[in-house]
């Protein structure tokens, strides 16, 4: 990602210029999404905002780190360091020159299910800005110096993670969890799989997953329907009509494994996976209430009162829902002294079972719903990227555009009778359980 000093003082100067807006506006502005169609049938949701002359523009083209071809794990992470080095007629240093003096900033990243991409531009150099993402788009370069390099940069963060305990653990997880399955593959690659990328493996995965049809977009700011709907055009018109995706089979996490990785630290790393639900599911918001109260990121829930609080097991511990294009788990993970690590897994244990037995009562309910709804605009529309962002998202799991204004009255009808019918469906099966830590005394 490029920010060369030009860039960042001109944004600087529009961001402090929007903070200072943000704090004169009323807490609730409304967010109005609308959905445009460009004239050659690019969808997209967007975001008129003419606060501060910016525009943010975000997009997913879905298939991700799972479409590594096996043994070419780290592909695609190559791939997405390279597109600001070097596209069309201009090679890595006039690239980012060109960004540059287009006031514009742009980079890549892929999780397992989707490839990003993203630009924030002023303004009034939005041509410039846009011609430059256009040939990213369509055009990159892959030279042979620039491949070396990024090349050499995931290397370097292979070999300095594998000093960490915490790769060994996360590896352990994901086989435990997925198997064979490409979720268990090294998004990052290995030293060998990176020694062996080409530029031609390059060409091939863009070409494959470059493509119109599940590609979905975000435009936040200063820009009207009919602009945003010819920029789309302009960056996407000339892509193939479909992507050529290897196909991915969904897979349920292999649950009921009790997991021990000896290592000697002074701390044991615990980590519990549990059963979940698709992300558009019509009872997901009940399962993500019950895991709200049970372990979320506020300091009320069940977790962290009985393991932290109470007990003083803990600086933290947490219960997520883990959702993924193909696989969902409801995840519990802390870590505790490792003289200590099976009192806590018991207490872990004792939390999750008193929820699926009983449920919540009324008032940790009320507390969750309040928390959820108060937190989410502070959380996923706090700035144009937080917003294009969200737009992406919800366009990925197929919420529909209106899901913003049907949220609070989603969560809100959740009863305490639906939760503990959650908990017993969720939290009433056997756990895969993975300690880290100092092999277990006698």
């Amino acid at each position: 990602m490029t920010t060369l000093p030009l860039l960042r003082r001109a944004l600087a100067v529009v961001a402090t210029s929007f903070a200072l807006l943000l704090t004169a506006l009323p807490a609730q502005a409304e967010v109005v999404f609308q959905d445009i169609t460009s004239p050659q049938g690019i969808d997209a949701w967007l975001v008129e905002d003419y606060a501060v002359p910016i525009i943010t523009i975000r997009f997913a083209f879905e298939g991700g780190t799972t479409q590594d071809p096996a043994g070419k794990e780290g592909l695609t992470s190559l791939l997405t360091a390279l597109f600001d080095e070097g596209a069309g007629t201009l090679d890595s240093e006039s690239f980012q020159i060109a960004l540059d003096d287009a006031g514009a900033e742009m980079g890549f990243i892929a999780d397992a299910d989707a490839l990003y991409g993203s630009m924030r531009m002023l303004a009034e150099q939005r041509d410039e800005a846009v011609a430059l993402l256009k040939l990213a788009i369509e055009a990159p370069r892959f030279d042979q110096n620039p491949i070396d390099r990024m090349r050499a940069q995931l290397v370097s963060g292979i070999t300095a993670a594998a000093q960490n305990p915490n790769t060994t653990a996360q590896r352990q997880w994901a086989t435990a969890l997925y198997g064979e399955h490409p979720y268990a593959r090294r998004s990052e690659g290995t030293l060998q799989t990176l020694a062996s990328l080409t530029a031609d493996d390059l060409r091939q995965l863009h070409q494959r997953q470059f493509a119109r049809q599940k590609l979905h977009v975000g435009i936040v700011g200063a820009i009207d329907a009919t602009d945003a709907a010819a920029m789309l055009d302009t960056l996407f018109g000339t892509l193939p009509d479909a992507p050529d995706l290897t196909t991915i089979a969904d897979i349920d996490p292999q649950l009921g494994q009790d997991l021990h990785v000896p290592y000697e630290l002074p701390q044991t790393s615990i980590f519990m996976a549990y059963p979940s639900l698709e992300r558009d599911d019509p009872d997901y918001l009940t399962a993500y209430l019950m895991t709200q109260i049970l372990g979320g990121d506020n300091f009320g829930s069940r977790l962290t009162t009985e393991v932290r609080e109470e007990r003083g097991l803990t600086y933290g511990i947490s219960a997520s829902l883990n959702n993924m294009a193909h696989s969902q788990a409801l995840v519990i993970a802390t870590a505790t002294r490792a003289d200590r690590a099976a009192e806590t897994l018991a207490v872990i244990k004792d939390v999750v079972a008193t929820m699926a037995e009983d449920g919540p009562d009324e008032d940790e309910l009320a507390a969750a719903k309040k928390y959820l709804i108060g937190s989410y605009p502070i959380n996923e529309l706090s700035s144009s990227s937080a917003i294009a962002n969200t737009l992406v998202g919800l366009q990925l799991r197929d919420l529909g555009i209106d899901y913003l204004a049907r949220r609070p009255d989603l969560i809100n009808a959740v009863t305490v009778d639906d939760i503990k019918a959650m908990a017993q469906r969720l939290l009433s099966v056997e756990p895969t359980i993975l300690q880290m830590g100092p092999a277990p005394k006698p």
